[in-house]
C-alpha cells in the first residue's frame, strides 16, 4: 500500500478507538452523578483489556480457515512477532490496531446495561471472558472465513451482508447486554423516571464523538478496497442517521409531548447502529427510510424495559440489539440488485436472517454464562448499601463532582 492509504488506515483507526471516548461520555452523563466515573472506567477498562488480548491472541482467533471451525488457533502468533516481521508488516499491523478497535467498542456497549450496580473487577473479569468467548470468535464467523461469512456459498444463496458490524457489533453487544440485565438484577427503585441523567450537556458531547468517529467505523472497512465506495458510504452515514433523529423526535412529541435533547442523541446513535452493516450496499434515499424506521422503532423500543420488567440501564438493549436487527435483515429487503424488492429474491433476506439470530442467541447463551459464573463466585452486582452509596465512593474511591455530593450525602 502507499504512503496515503496507510495514513488513512491510522486515521481510521484512532477515529474508531476516539469512539469509545465518546461512549464514555454518552453512557457517564445517562447515569447519576454518584455513578459517573464508575460508568466511564468500564468503557477505559474495556480499552485496556480488551486492546491486550487483541494483540496477543484474540487477532489470531478472528480468522479461519474453514466455515465450521469455532475460531482460530489464538497460540498460531502469540504476541504476532511473525507478522510483524513480515514483508507486509506496514500494512498488516495497522489492519490489526483498524480491528482492535471493534473489539474494544463491542465490549464496552454491553456496560451500560448494567450501570450503578457493577462490581469494576467482575466487569473486567467479564469482558476479558466475552471478548475471548463472544466477540473474537463472532468476529471470525462474520468477516474472517466463518459460518456467517460463508453461508451465502453454503446455500447457494447470496452472502450475508454486514459491511461494519451489524452483526458482530451491535447485535452482538445488545444480546450480552440484554443477558447480564438478568444476571444482575433491577437497580434499587427501577421505575420509570427514578433514574434521569445527570448531565444532558455530556449525552450531546458522547453522542457526537460516537458519529465523528463512525465515518472511521463504517468509511474505514473500506481502505483496504481503495476506498471506491467512500462517497456512498460517508453520505448514507450521514443521512441515516439524521432522518433517524427526526423520526425518534417526532415520536417523543407524539408520546411525550416534548422532544428531548437526550432523545435526539439517542436518535442519532440509533442511526448510525442501522446503517453499520448497509452503509455500503443503499442507495441515499433508501438509507433515509433506513433511518426513519431505525428512530421510530427504536424509540418506542426502549419502553419495553419498564413493559418487560429488565433493567437495561442505557437502552443498549432497545438502541444496539433492535438497531442492529433492524439495519441488517433491512438488506434483505432493500439491498442494492441483491435485495428482495430491488431485483433479488429471497435469497438475501434469508441469510441476513439466519446469521442475525445465530449471533444474538450464541452472544446472549455466552454471556449469561460467564455473567452467572462470576455472580456466583466472586459477585458481580455491589451491595444494596453500596449501590445507594453511590458506586463511584464505594468502588473506586473518587467523586466526579466532590463537593456538591458531600452536600448531597449530608442532606440524605
Amino acid at each position: 500500500m502507499d504512503a496515503g492509504s496507510i495514513a488513512f488506515g491510522v486515521i481510521a483507526t484512532a477515529l474508531v478507538l476516539f469512539m469509545t471516548p465518546g461512549l464514555a461520555f454518552f453512557y457517564g452523563g445517562l447515569v447519576r452523578a454518584k455513578s459517573v466515573i464508575s460508568m466511564m472506567m468500564m468503557s477505559f477498562g474495556a480499552i485496556g483489556l480488551v486492546g491486550t488480548l487483541w494483540i496477543l491472541y484474540g487477532f489470531n482467533m478472528a480468522a479461519v480457515d474453514s466455515p465450521f471451525a469455532f475460531s482460530g488457533n489464538p497460540f498460531s502468533d502469540f504476541g504476532l512477532a511473525a507478522l510483524a516481521a513480515g514483508e507486509s508488516a506496514n500494512t498488516d499491523l495497522v489492519g490489526v490496531a483498524y480491528g482492535s478497535t471493534f473489539a474494544i467498542i463491542t465490549v464496552a456497549l454491553i456496560s451500560g446495561a448494567i450501570a450503578d450496580r457493577a462490581k469494576f473487577g467482575a466487569w473486567m473479569l467479564f469482558a476479558g471472558a466475552f471478548a475471548t468467548l463472544g466477540y473474537f470468535p463472532i468476529a471470525a464467523w462474520v468477516w474472517g472465513g466463518g459460518w456467517a461469512y460463508s453461508l451465502g456459498d453454503l446455500l447457494g444463496l447470496p452472502a450475508v451482508i454486514d459491511y461494519a458490524g451489524g452483526t458482530a457489533v451491535h447485535i452482538n453487544a445488545g444480546a450480552a447486554a440484554l443477558a447480564l440485565t438478568f444476571v444482575l438484577g433491577k437497580r434499587i427503585g427501577f421505575t420509570k423516571g427514578a433514574h434521569k441523567p445527570h448531565n444532558v450537556p455530556f449525552v450531546i458531547l458522547g453522542a457526537s464523538i460516537l458519529w465523528f468517529g463512525w465515518f472511521g467505523f463504517n468509511v474505514g472497512a473500506e481502505w483496504l478496497n481503495g476506498l471506491g465506495n467512500a462517497g456512498l458510504i460517508t453520505l448514507n452515514t450521514i443521512g441515516a442517521t439524521a432522518a433517524s433523529i427526526c423520526a425518534w423526535l417526532l415520536v417523543e412529541k407524539l408520546k411525550d409531548g416534548k422532544p428531548t435533547s437526550v432523545g435526539a442523541a439517542s436518535g442519532a446513535v440509533a442511526g448510525l447502529v442501522a446503517i453499520t452493516p448497509a452503509c455500503a450496499n443503499l442507495t441515499p434515499g433508501w438509507a433515509l427510510l433506513l433511518g426513519v424506521i431505525a428512530g421510530a422503532v427504536c424509540a418506542l423500543a426502549v419502553e419495553l424495559k419498564w413493559k418487560l420488567g429488565f433493567d437495561d440501564s442505557l437502552d443498549v438493549v432497545g438502541i444496539h440489539l433492535v438497531g442492529g436487527l433492524i439495519g441488517t435483515v433491512y438488506l434483505g429487503f432493500f439491498a442494492t440488485d441483491t435485495g428482495l424488492f430491488l431485483g433479488g429474491g429471497a435469497g438475501q433476506l434469508a441469510v441476513q436472517l439466519i446469521a442475525a439470530l445465530g449471533v444474538m442467541v450464541y452472544a446472549f447463551v455466552i454471556a449469561f454464562l460467564i455473567g452467572f459464573a462470576i455472580e456466583k463466585t466472586i459477585g458481580f452486582r455491589v451491595k444494596n448499601e453500596d449501590e445507594l452509596a453511590g458506586v463511584d465512593q464505594t468502588v473506586h474511591g473518587e467523586d466526579a463532582y466532590g463537593y456538591e455530593l458531600e452536600r448531597e450525602r449530608e442532606r440524605v
